[in-house]
């Protein structure tokens, strides 16, 4: 079974998550240096971060701080799991695979997933996608993406 850590980063923290074959094991926003530990001990056989493009537009204080966790986390996966295969991917890859524009919407997305893997229920039923939240659904996005595409 293929477990997948997926990483929507950003300038203080982050979403994640844990995609396995069956669903949606678990997923978080956590502080970035919480993220450190969870990269630190994953048994994820993958490790997938959205990665920052330039599309030409001016960018504030907060992209660049991302950029240096991106760094944090891609050195962390290097050298505490690298039996995982690192993949860092474009937000717009994960828009074209998911929805097939570059155009799409964060809530395009989000329909996206729960049509593939199944809706968030309640807590007395929960879905497969239950308790998906905020940034967790932009690192699941980013799992499924690498998942379907390596």
């Amino acid at each position: 079974m293929k477990i997948v850590l997926g990483i929507d980063p950003g300038p203080t923290q982050s979403g994640i998550v844990w995609l396995r074959d069956d669903g949606v094991e678990d997923s978080a926003v956590l502080a970035n240096d919480l993220v450190l530990g969870e990269i630190r001990e994953t048994g994820a056989d993958v490790i997938a971060i959205e990665m920052i493009a330039s599309y030409g537009m001016p960018v504030g204080a907060d992209v660049f701080e991302t950029c240096v966790w991106i760094g944090k986390f891609v050195r962390e996966a290097e050298v505490h799991a690298s039996h995982a295969r690192l993949v860092r991917i474009p937000r717009k890859d994960v828009k074209l695979h998911l929805c097939g524009s570059s155009r799409a919407k964060d809530a395009n997305i989000r329909q996206r997933l729960i049509d593939l893997i199944g809706p968030q229920g309640t807590k007395k039923q929960p879905g497969p996608t239950y308790g998906v939240k905020t940034h967790a659904w932009a690192a699941l996005a980013v799992a499924v993406t690498a998942a379907e595409t390596l």
